[in-house]
This record gives structure tokens, C-alpha cells and sequence, in this order.
């Protein structure tokens, strides 16, 4: 693979769920933004093609995805950190670890459940208004399938036990994988000293942020889809009424 001059100086290898939105806003206000995270391929869904590419193990230009990008965290970014490290030689690697009981009942509870047909019956009518009226957000849903629940957990997210090792070997792997002078491994509670000096830049005189809990998670992802469920309802309404009235026109003609 050919190194890419530019782009990415951070590269997060963590899992989601450990923190990496938090860190995503952090790194943005010491200046290593825009910073690439899962929200970001909801917002350029021209990016799922490529990240199918590198699901299917194919050569992808990633400055076609980083060009703009000084950063990553996240999913879809953390399952190909060694791709990205030969890409960008000079970037540092973020591993953000938690306590895995906590990750575990976090992504259950907030991004597994609204990815997957195993959620509420509010949650389930909302993604089934989303596939069958947005097209592109289908698309990513069946990229995160492959990638996350069917790829990095072989389908077996469930499996608690099962879960929790693949979790464990990840970060054990990035570990390995990564020089020991290249990598730190963080948990965003320990704040901006240790981050700032891995980084090289001064220490804020701001609070680092903590945002994206689960409570703030569930409670935004339940206003987006009732927002969007609230136009579907409008543009239904609007459509039978439109029917309606031509409906009595012809009649009257």
C-alpha cells in the first residue's frame, strides 16, 4: 500500500462506545479537526462505496475518504487502523479503552440497538421508514451490519462472553501492532494532560469535553426519528389529500 502524503495525523484504533465522540470534539479543539467518525458517513454517504471496498479486503484511496481530514476515531476508521497507519506513516495511534462490562451494555444499548432489527417497536417503525423511504441511509445501515455486527462480531454481538473477547483481543492486537512510541492508550477520563502531551500541543484552559453519553445518545437518536417520522407523516398526509382533490376534480369534469 502506498503511503499518503497529507491527511490523517491521529489515527483512533478504539472500539465505539469507548469514549470516541468525546475525543472526536477534543481533538477538534487542539486543532486536529475535522475529525472523521462513524456521524461523518452519515452526513457523506458517497463514502460507503469505499468503505465497502475496504470491508471486501479491496484497495481504497483513503485520501478519497481523509482528504479533508486531519483525524479519525471510531468505526468505520478503528477496523482498518494498521491500513491507515501504512497510509499515513507519521500519524499517531489513539487507542481509547473503558471498562468492558460498560462498553458492552453502551453499544447494546444505544448503537446496536439502533442498527439492528432487534430494538423497540418506536425504534423499529422508524428504521423501516428510514430503509424504505432513504436510500442512502439503507445503505449505511448494511454497511454497519457487515462491518461491525456481522464482521468485527461474526454475527454473535449477542453472545456477551463472545463479545467481550473480541473486544479484549482487539485492543490486545493494536497493542502489538502499534510502536510503542507511536500509540497511547487512553481513557477520556483521565482529560487533557495525558492527550496533550502524546500529541505535543499546550493544554486547554477548557473543561475537556464529555458529551455523547448514553442517555444524550438515545435521547437525540429518539428526536432525529421522530423529527423525520414527523415530514413522513406531512408528506403522506400531503399526498392523500393531493389525491383527494384530483380525485373531486375529475368528477366534477
Amino acid at each position: 500500500m502506498e503511503e499518503v502524503h497529507g491527511g490523517l495525523k491521529v489515527i483512533g484504533a478504539g472500539f465505539g462506545r469507548t469514549g470516541t465522540y468525546s475525543l472526536k470534539v477534543a481533538l477538534e479543539l487542539l486543532g486536529f479537526g475535522p475529525c472523521y467518525h462513524m456521524r461523518e458517513v452519515f452526513q457523506h454517504p458517497e463514502h460507503v462505496k469505499l468503505w465497502n471496498e475496504a470491508i471486501a479486503g479491496r484497495d481504497v484511496a483513503w485520501n478519497a475518504i481523509f482528504g479533508t481530514y486531519r483525524a479519525c476515531v471510531d468505526w468505520p476508521g478503528c477496523t482498518f487502523y494498521k491500513e491507515l497507519m501504512q497510509a499515513y506513516p507519521e500519524a499517531k495511534v489513539l487507542l481509547t479503552v473503558r471498562d468492558p462490562e460498560k462498553w458492552y451494555e453502551s453499544a447494546y444499548q444505544t448503537i446496536y440497538q439502533v442498527t439492528t432489527t432487534t430494538r423497540s417497536p418506536f425504534m423499529s417503525f422508524s428504521l423501516f421508514a428510514a430503509r424504505l423511504f432513504f436510500v442512502r441511509m439503507r445503505r449505511t445501515i448494511r454497511m454497519i451490519d457487515a462491518l461491525i455486527w456481522n464482521g468485527t462480531f461474526g454475527g454473535n454481538f449477542l453472545d456477551k462472553e463472545l463479545a467481550l473477547e473480541i473486544f479484549a483481543e482487539h485492543n490486545e492486537e493494536v497493542k502489538r501492532s502499534v510502536p510503542a512510541e507511536r500509540l497511547l492508550i487512553y481513557n477520556v477520563k483521565e482529560g487533557w494532560e495525558p492527550l496533550c502531551a502524546f500529541l505535543g500541543v499546550p493544554v486547554p484552559s477548557t473543561p475537556f469535553p464529555h458529551v455523547n453519553d448514553r442517555e444524550n445518545f438515545i435521547a437525540n437518536r429518539a428526536r432525529r426519528w421522530k423529527s423525520r417520522l414527523q415530514w413522513l407523516g406531512l408528506g403522506m398526509a400531503g399526498l392523500v389529500a393531493l389525491v383527494a382533490l384530483l380525485g373531486l376534480l375529475k368528477r366534477r369534469t
